[in-house]
């Protein structure tokens, strides 16, 4: 089993200091495998709302739950809305003879109900798929090309990865949203993430999306939302700076998952990837969200003018202002545009990320960190000792 250890770490320390910590995440990202690592399946702390016997044991759940000491965990909650109550109940026991680790898949509807009824006590922490940073650098094209679900990373084979992530792409549109809730065409919406895996890494544009599926804007921006909401897309807002320049308003949009992604566009080998046009996009797409998990900054945007100058993240973390470019090249270089989001965003470093081994400054305040480096060590880059030029 491949040891997760940034998750374990962000799931101990909200554990610590919140009494209820909801661990949501799409299907097969990994929320079971990590929740057994903390109570095993066989415990009677352990509630699968998928197995039958659990469903038994909750039929009274008030004499099933209070007696219970140290960590529960309730798996596939949105199965059961009505123990939302109850955990605000048993939540708000003093001495509190127990914590509550409740998983499940991140519908919009089980996020509401949470926090209306467990408001101050509910921590989220919120799953992807395995990083880079537990699998180590050797697996980076791997982990590039297959993305970060567990079955499609682990599978034997990229042909046997690709027919996996396939499957997974039809079931959730087919099965698993309807049982979140979510009475939309499963045909539109399958269209409308194959379309969208074609914008990945640009500005959001609601009305050419809506003219291709002819439907209006609002729909797009529905389909959109929901994707975002169980974590399969990503929304990256934009900085706003106080300059005399046009700069661009709208959000940048990526698949989360670089194998999904790949999965959306028909790429099933690194031979395919390295000759696709969106090569570049997806590793932009797939360095961006390994920086985001390693640094875990509080904020994140990224920052463009309508006179071409742009910057791929803007972080604040700690603190202070910091500027990520993602480049897949061999030698990065000191670009215009780079120069230009420095001054104008007053950023006190620029990280540029690329695929290579070696580390070096361009200039004061912009060093070139290969990206297997910086999940390695994220407390700080710009701290440790430099290698090379």
């Amino acid at each position: 089993m491949i040891e997760r250890r940034a998750d374990l770490v962000r799931v101990r320390t909200a554990l610590r200091r919140s009494r209820v910590v909801a661990l949501l995440g799409p299907r097969q990202c990994g929320k079971t495998t990590l929740a057994r690592q903390f109570v095993p399946a066989d415990s009677l702390n352990y509630f699968d709302l998928e197995d039958v016997q659990s469903l038994a044991r909750l039929e009274q759940p008030d004499t099933a739950l209070r007696p219970l000491k140290g960590l529960v965990v309730i798996d596939e909650i949105q199965r059961r809305p009505d123990l939302f109550p109850l955990l605000r109940v048993l939540a708000d026991r003093q001495p509190l003879p127990a914590r509550f680790l409740i998983l499940g898949s991140a519908s919009p509807d089980l996020l509401r109900q949470s926090s209306e009824t467990l408001a101050g006590r509910l921590e989220t922490v919120p799953l992807e798929g395995l990083c880079l940073a537990d699998l180590g650098p050797g697996a980076q094209a791997r982990h590039w090309l297959r993305g970060g679900l567990p079955l499609a990373y682990t599978a034997r084979s990229e042909s046997d990865s690709l027919a996996w992530r396939r499957q997974f792409v039809q079931a959730f549109v087919e099965r698993e949203l309807p049982q979140l809730g979510v009475n939309l065409p499963a045909m539109a919406l399958r269209r409308f993430w194959f379309m969208l895996a074609h914008y990945h890494a640009q500005t959001w544009n609601a009305a050419e999306l809506a003219r291709a599926l002819a439907v209006n804007e609002s729909t797009v921006r529905r389909y959109l939302d929901l994707l975002t909401g169980v974590f399969l897309v990503r929304q990256l807002p934009p900085w706003f700076e106080n300059l005399g320049k046009r700069q661009v308003r709208a959000p940048k949009v990526y698949v989360r998952d670089s194998g999904l992604l790949h999965a959306l566009l028909g790429i099933g080998h690194q031979r395919d990837l390295e000759h696709h046009p969106k090569v570049g996009a997806s590793w932009e797409g797939y360095a961006v969200e390994e920086v985001l998990k390693a640094l875990q900054p509080e904020e994140a945007y990224f920052w463009a003018t309508h006179n071409g100058a742009e910057i791929d993240l803007v972080l604040f973390r700690q603190g202070r202002r910091l500027g990520v470019e993602c480049k897949r090249m061999d030698a990065p270089r000191l670009s215009p545009s780079m120069r230009i989001a420095l001054t104008d965003l007053k950023l006190e470093e620029l990280w540029v990320v690329y695929p290579g081994e070696r580390r070096y400054r361009l200039e004061e305040r912009v060093e070139v960190v290969p990206l297997a480096d910086l999940v390695a060590q994220p407390a700080d880059p710009s701290r440790r000792k430099k290698r090379g030029g």
